[in-house]
């Protein structure tokens, strides 16, 4: 079976060689490269003739990959971005399953996400399950927005080893992209008619942020976890003011203004609390301790 590599890149010079090298298994590699001004476009041209220029639209990025599906003359594709990269043992693994015909028409496969250097093994990256590998004609992106999964007709199987994701390198570089996503997530609800109450803007980050660290145990991967909880709860805040904003910055200011903020505040503190005792409840083999932090635990309730 032949196999086409379809990779999309927008200015990628530092890791769009890493990404082609571990594409070597592949049949053809297809470049879609979104004008890129640095060197990442003539670094791809040393492994492909077959690069392909597409507008720099970062709300409708996943949906131009499309182009590279169309292009691929494989019976099966692998939809990489540049800064992702495909193990040995991974690439056995699709030689394998495409080879033996098994049924499915696509397969996802978890996603090591490397951020500020350290594999997140927590929270919602990890195992980040990402559909990647498929048949030609069989998956397309369908919507225009970022990070939307592919659209697959058919069965999808699962394989067992991993591909790598360099991700943020640099807070700068999660902050700027941050500002795209929750654009185009605010653009969403603003079009499925969203309405956000000015509490929400407290409730729905801090909220995100316990469910992140406390709930998907974020708080495994120590400082890295916390920070990126952090910046989840944040992600969630910018999402929430960025419709508030795109509805004309309605005025909401009640009488009871800070007597609802405080509800909120000793509700979100109980909250908190609950989470943080039951994470230490899960944490200790002491039954003592556990038995202490189920008490609090019941305090707080």
């Amino acid at each position: 079976m032949k196999l086409s590599a379809v990779v999309s890149t927008f200015n990628n010079e530092s890791v769009i060689k890493a990404c082609l090298d571990s594409l070597g298994f592949a049949d053809e590699i297809v470049v879609i490269d979104h004008h890129s001004t640095d060197k990442t476009a003539s670094i791809a041209k040393k492994y492909t003739k077959r690069v392909y220029l597409e507008p720099n639209d970062p709300l409708n990025i996943d949906v131009q990959k499309n182009v590279g599906f169309e292009k691929a003359n494989g019976e099966w594709i692998i939809s990489i971005d540049s800064d992702e990269r495909v193990t040995p043992e991974l690439a056995r693994e699709i030689r394998q399953v495409i080879e033996s015909n098994q049924g499915y028409v696509a397969y996802k496969m978890k996603r090591k996400n490397i951020i500020f250097g350290k594999w997140i093994e927590h929270s919602i990256w990890w195992p980040d399950y990402k559909v990647r590998l498929f048949k030609k004609g069989k998956g397309s992106y369908t919507v225009s927005q970022v990070h939307k999964e592919l659209h697959v007709d058919g069965q999808i199987g699962e394989l067992s080893e991993p591909f790598i994701h360099e991700n943020y390198q640099t807070i700068s570089q999660y902050v700027q992209k941050m500002d795209h996503y929750t654009e185009n997530e605010a653009l969403a609800l603003i079009e499925k008619n969203a309405h956000f109450n000015w509490i929400d803007s407290v409730r729905m980050p801090v909220r995100d942020f316990l469910k992140t660290f406390f709930l998907q145990e974020g708080y495994k991967d120590g400082f890295h976890g916390l920070v990126l909880s952090i910046l989840q709860g944040f992600y969630m805040f910018l999402v929430v003011i960025k419709v508030w904003e795109k509805q004309g910055f309605r005025e909401e200011q009640p009488d009871n203004f800070l007597e609802q903020l405080d509800n909120e505040r000793a509700a979100l503190q109980k909250e908190t609390s609950y989470w943080f005792f039951t994470s230490c409840m899960k944490l200790t083999k002491n039954p003592i301790i556990k038995f202490k932090y189920k008490i609090l635990r019941k305090l707080v309730k």
